[in-house]
């Protein structure tokens, strides 16, 4: 997909990535070395616990997500990156096995007030999992570089 620029987001676009599935290695590796809490590394404790077996991190779970939006290549012509998350919410577990897919929704595009070269584009995330429950969502606003004048 080619990259856009500010001026090519408008209110109501929507995006849906691939799909990654998440395994028990990839949890298992993600944890030890960043969030590791036995429901996300030890599969005996886990299953024992109040998940009933073995989850991904919560930060796991965004990163992919993040991470599958920019595989697309949408915002490659003009990232800027974010300049915060609001609203993140984290409503189902993620366990091995399950396969995640990111969806989009513009809900808001300014120019910026400060900066004449980017505009904000506030978006909703949606990680959803195989049964198209949602697993994550946060609305972001996403820093764009606007179009040369």
């Amino acid at each position: 997909m080619r990259g856009r620029c500010f001026e090519d987001f408008a209110v109501g676009d929507r995006l849906d990535t691939p799909g990654v599935t998440v395994t028990e290695s990839m949890i298992l590796d993600f944890a030890l070395r960043y969030d590791p809490q036995p429901f996300h590394i030890d599969v005996e404790a886990a299953r024992a616990g109040a998940f009933g077996g073995l989850i991904a991190s919560g930060f796991q779970t965004l990163a992919l997500g993040l991470r599958m939006v920019h595989a697309t290549g949408i915002f490659r012509a003009a990232d800027m990156g974010f300049s915060g998350f609001d609203e993140l919410r984290w409503l189902r577990p993620v366990r091995p096995g399950d396969t995640l897919r990111t969806q989009l929704e513009i809900v808001e595009t300014n120019p910026s007030p400060s900066a004449p070269d980017c505009g904000i584009a506030r978006i909703i995330y949606r990680i959803k999992n195989q049964n198209g429950d949602d697993v994550l969502t946060l609305t972001a606003n996403q820093l764009l570089e606007r179009r040369p004048a």
